[in-house]
């Protein structure tokens, strides 16, 4: 019987490609702090993007992707040692430089809508009170 090749891992569309990976693996480097990793950084992170892009839960990652609960808890570490937000900023600062913007904004919009009312007692506090009229229009 003829030897058969090893097959080629599955690839899905949220995966990184080789130039994604490129730009993003500085900012993967484990640190000291951090337990040692069990599972290759790309896998992992394709692993992130693919519950990201399609929405599935953790637990429903197919087996190519490292064990899920592998991956939430990578997720979780990097969440909490700030680096998505180290990601976020560098590829904010690569897009604004690559549409030649300054690295910086000049000018900021907020939104009215994203204000909390609860505070201040959210609908009540807003509403006008309304008081009944008696049979001679005065009101009580």
């Amino acid at each position: 019987m003829p030897k058969q090749k090893p097959s080629k891992p599955h690839t899905y569309p949220s995966d990184l490609t080789d130039a994604q990976w490129k730009l993003l693996s500085p900012l993967f480097e484990a640190s000291d702090a951090e337990p040692a990793r069990k599972h290759p950084v790309r896998s992992v992170l394709n692993a992130i993007f693919y519950v990201n892009r399609t929405g599935c839960q953790w637990a429903y990652l197919p087996p190519d992707f490292p064990p899920w609960k592998a991956v939430y808890n990578q997720f979780s570490r990097w969440q909490k040692n700030g680096t998505w937000d180290r990601v976020h900023d560098t590829l904010r600062d690569r897009t604004r430089t690559a549409v030649g913007r300054n690295v910086q904004p000049t000018a900021a919009v907020i939104d009215a809508q994203s204000t909390k009312t609860t505070e201040k007692g959210g609908l009540v506090a807003m509403m006008l009170v309304r008081r009944s009229k008696d049979e001679n229009g005065t009101s009580s």
